[in-house]
């Protein structure tokens, strides 16, 4: 959730239509520094709002709950149980390792976490994840050796062996050819840092225009998959995320696991035995590492708050914590700046100077340090353009009253000091109290709050979204289907240099807060580097795409915008994922309520409101058909799904999505019935459909062609394998590098396949 909860938008768009005329156009011509202000004597003004505001964050829950860790358990136990071992799993994730013991008092004895490791230990056994199932089995060991080898931990010790015996079985499809998994593994990637950009290769040069501001070209011809920004995140915050369903019925305890959960809310790690914070339930961390990094960088601030911060949205919490990471120092001095009325902080497009006039010899590029070099720093990001006179009024007042509302709660909590880098270590452990103070921001903290709105309204056309590739359905599966989940959201300075394309030339990829681009085709030298902020051309019509990136303040006119809008031929999209006609199977076409058949001798018409309801049922169904399989109910699942097909073909067009989803989900099914020739037959009717609307070496036909290497290589289809996993692997190290996940187990399927006996590959 981007912005604050919808119950608090709606009290400040009531407060924005009762204003008088005068303050509203106050508020609307208002620079940066007057809206806070303004927001100030409104909140001072407004005691029924910070009194809702309070009533809003009693819904969100931080503080700790030492009996949930028993309730989590039993619900984990249940799971195991019915073999549900990722609900179980995601489950047992939530039992942090000092909440057990922290709850003691509860009924929680500390000799029970062996168990829960155990437990945890055996799903992850049971879904693959074989390096975790270890890390796991090794925690539990020195576990044990910790408390002694006591009565109690016999059983566990023997369960223990039988699971490293385990461990051991499936680890045994070997390590040795790893010569037959290609070169790709063992080639190390060129890489030489560019002297001018931090993160980016020496292949880009930083260029600067009035149509197009800040944006990065090609100083030499670069090739696809060729790395061309790696760089760390200068701050990211976690996404709650929507909350995974793990069981039935109502419970007193919430036992839906989201990303908040599952990941370091630090490094973005997946977790295994989480630790959390001291003084929160919300923050968790992959190690005391982290925990104690992210106290003392921002959490000892943020821990007291996060209520407010979760009540508020994430794009204020990343406001607020930009802040803590720069330092009042450094903000102060950018805030300073920007009221001297320098055009170039202002509006950092408008002029060509870097911050400092001691950089003679850069290129006058807005961001660039004295030394004339752009780096991944604070005074990077304050240069990223705000938009502040494009946003709404109604939206900067709610943004301004949010931002006012944490810095007063940081002066309530008495965090002032905190903000303002003025506590000693000595303090960071000290618990804070609310208590009452002025109602008047201190100057210091007005100034932290003009910083945090310019950036709350940056993170509209500025925030990346960090993605993680997670598992859909239960994972417990021969074959492993997986999207792209949005985990958090960043600012990464040099990643926004690039402009958006509905057709871009790159892919971007993550590995916990780092990011990573690369080249996804040829790209000749002077040619601009583009990336695309969502609205891509292969998933959305020109209308569509161009009514989405009205939220970055500019009209595209990229490549595939402008054939489509100039050439008025109807888009790759609209053909293919059109109606069909009921009686002939021509396309449906019009404009109007009213769609007419392309077939003049069949001239059949059909209501659009008729068809796209028949579409929304469809989908009912099929929905229901992957709940059948979740639960393991596959005959009835492949039933549905096979009369979902039939029913799709009466009024979609072949080449519609939704048919190769369809191919896709039966697919699954088969695999989980071990039906591998079937399952493959209809994943490559996917592929096929996937292919037309993406391209053949797209990261979607990539993902198709990974989960067909994983059922044929099930299936024992030796020869047909080794070709999908080499092709796939070709797509998926262009999009990802070749030390990502799928290429390293499609790397780990070929060899297994090559070790096999030659009688046994010329049979196949």
């Amino acid at each position: 959730m981007a912005l604050p909860v919808a119950e608090w938008q709606a009290r400040i768009a009531r407060l924005w239509a009762a204003l008088d005329p005068a303050v509203k156009e106050r508020l609307a011509a208002a620079s940066l520094h007057d809206a806070v202000r303004l927001g100030c004597d409104l909140l001072r003004s407004e005691e029924e709002e910070e009194a809702a505001l309070v009533r809003l964050c009693h819904r969100a829950r931080t503080d700790k709950e030492p009996a949930a860790a028993s309730r989590y358990r039993e619900q984990g136990n249940q799971e195991f149980k019915r073999g549900q071992y990722q609900a179980a799993l995601r489950l047992y994730s939530k039992v942090c390792l000092e909440d057990i013991s922290r709850a003691e008092s509860h009924g929680y004895p500390d000799r029970l976490l062996p168990k829960v490791l155990l437990r945890k230990a055996e799903c992850l056994l049971c879904l693959e994840r074989l390096q975790e199932a270890q890390d796991i089995l090794r925690a539990l060991e020195s576990k044990i050796a910790l408390d002694g080898i006591m009565t109690t931990h016999l059983t566990r010790l023997k369960k223990l062996s039988q699971l490293k015996v385990k461990l051991g079985e499936k680890e045994r499809c070997p390590e040795p050819a790893r010569e037959a998994r290609g070169g790709i593994q063992g080639e190390p990637e060129v890489w030489e840092e560019n002297s001018r950009i931090s993160g980016a290769s020496s292949s880009l040069s930083l260029r600067f225009d009035a149509e197009r501001g800040r944006h990065l070209v090609a100083s030499q011809d670069i090739e696809p998959g060729q790395s061309l920004v790696k760089e760390e995140a200068f701050v990211s915050v976690l996404c709650p995320g929507e909350s995974l369903p793990l069981q039935d019925g109502d419970t007193a305890w919430d036992t839906g696991a989201t990303n908040a959960d599952l990941y370091c809310h630090h490094c973005l790690r997946q977790l295994l035995a989480s630790v959390p914070c001291q003084g929160c339930s919300y923050a968790k961390y992959c190690s005391q590492d982290c925990a104690d990094m992210a106290w003392q960088q921002y959490h000892r601030t943020e821990c007291s708050l996060g209520a407010l911060l979760l009540t508020l949205g994430v794009f204020c919490h990343v406001a607020l914590r930009t802040v803590l990471l720069a330092g009042f120092a450094e903000v102060s001095r950018l805030v300073e700046w920007s009221h001297r009325g320098d055009k170039n902080l202002q509006n950092p497009e408008a002029g060509c100077k870097p911050l400092s006039d001691a950089g003679a010899g850069s290129r006058g590029i807005p961001g660039c340090g004295s030394n004339g070099r752009y780096q991944s720093s604070y005074q990077a990001l304050f240069h990223l353009l705000p938009h502040t006179e494009q946003h709404s009024p109604e939206h900067k007042l709610l943004c301004t009253l949010s931002v006012v509302a944490i810095c007063k709660q940081l002066q309530a909590a008495r965090l002032e000091a905190a903000v303002l880098n003025q506590e000693s270590p000595q303090q960071w452990s000290e618990p804070k109290t609310c208590e009452k103070t002025s109602d008047e921001l201190s100057p210091e903290l007005k100034t932290v709050a003009e910083a945090m709105l310019r950036h709350v309204l940056q993170l509209q056309c500025n925030a990346q979204a960090i993605t993680v590739m997670q598992e859909l359905g239960p994972g417990d599966g021969a074959v492993v289907d997986k999207k792209p989940v949005r985990l958090a959201t960043a600012f990464f300075p040099v990643l926004s240099l690039l402009n958006h394309s509905c057709c871009p030339n790159t892919s971007v990829s993550f590995s916990g807060t780092a990011a990573t681009v690369r080249a996804s085709q040829a790209i000749s030298s002077g040619q601009e580097v583009l990336h695309c902020y969502g609205p891509h051309w292969c998933r959305m019509r020109v209308a569509e795409r161009q009514q989405l990136l009205t939220q970055y303040f500019f009209e595209c006119h990229c490549q595939a915008c402008l054939e489509e809008l100039e050439s008025g031929v109807k888009s790759v999209v609209s053909f293919r994922n059109s109606f069909s006609c009921p009686k002939c199977q021509a396309q449906m076409q019009g404009e109007e309520d009213t769609l007419c058949c392309s077939n003049e001798a069949c001239a059949t018409s059909a209501s659009r409101d008729h068809l796209s309801g028949r579409l929304q049922e469809l989908q009912q169904q099929i929905k229901k058909a992957l709940d059948l399989m979740r639960v393991r109910k596959a005959d009835q699942a492949v039933k549905m799904l096979l009369k979902c097909q039939v029913d799709a073909g009466t009024f979609l067009s072949p080449d519609h999505l939704l048919m190769g989803e369809i191919e896709d989900h039966l697919a699954q099914v088969y695999a989980t019935l071990g039906k591998w020739q079937e399952a493959a037959r209809h994943l490559k009717k996917s592929i096929e459909i996937v292919e037309m609307h993406h391209g053949p070496s797209s990261v979607e036909t990539g993902h198709e062609l990974f989960k067909l290497a994983q059922i044929l290589f099930n299936g024992f289809a030796v020869s047909e394998a080794l070709t999908t996993i080499q092709r796939a692997e070709g797509i998926l190290s262009v999009h990802f590098g070749p030390q990502s996940a799928q290429i390293q187990e499609l790397q780990e399927m070929k060899a297994c396949l090559s070790e096999l006996p030659r009688n046994i590959l010329q049979r196949t």
